[in-house]
């Protein structure tokens, strides 16, 4: 009977080190699920809101990645299709009001605002320039083109990275 006291005793102490063991430690970082990428802009905030098309690239000057994708996307402009860089240190409102947390985020809106397509990171002027033929005329890229509505090739940079 004595055994089974000290077994039980042992035991007891050792649930209780081990509880105080895990409350020491600290907790684990929050785990990054996604960016977070605007469905709707208000066309007033940006350059031509009465074009038909609108392509937007948030950008922020130290990131090189930011560069590429507007160079892609500055050529797009056009009667129907304004374009503008919305760089966070002269437009951190924009980032702001659109909780844009990651750069570059390209987005692809109509008339309205609504966003047709958008991509996070870098983006092929191939998959920039087919997302706009689609969203303009849908059914104009061919099947397997234009799967994703969001495209994630790489992780973005933090904003003013």
């Amino acid at each position: 009977m004595e055994r089974l006291v000290i077994v039980a005793v042992v035991a007891a102490v050792a649930v209780v080190v081990a509880f105080v063991v895990q409350r020491r430690q600290p907790a684990a970082a929050p785990v990054r699920t996604g960016y977070n990428v605007p469905g709707q802009l208000h066309r007033p905030d940006f350059v031509r809101p009465d074009a038909e098309w609108f392509v937007a690239v948030f950008t922020s000057a130290t990131c090189s990645t930011c560069a590429g994708v507007w160079d892609k996307v500055r050529v797009l402009e056009s009667g129907a299709v304004a374009v503008q860089e919305v760089e966070v240190g002269a437009d951190k409102d924009l980032h702001d009001r659109y909780r844009i947390d990651g750069v570059p985020t390209t987005v692809i809106a109509d008339r309205d605002g609504v966003v047709r397509a958008s991509f996070l990171g870098p983006a092929t002027a191939t998959d920039i320039w087919a997302a706009l033929a689609e969203a303009r005329e849908p059914g104009s890229v061919p099947d397997g083109c234009a799967t994703h509505e969001h495209v994630h090739d790489d992780e973005p940079d933090a904003p003013g990275a």
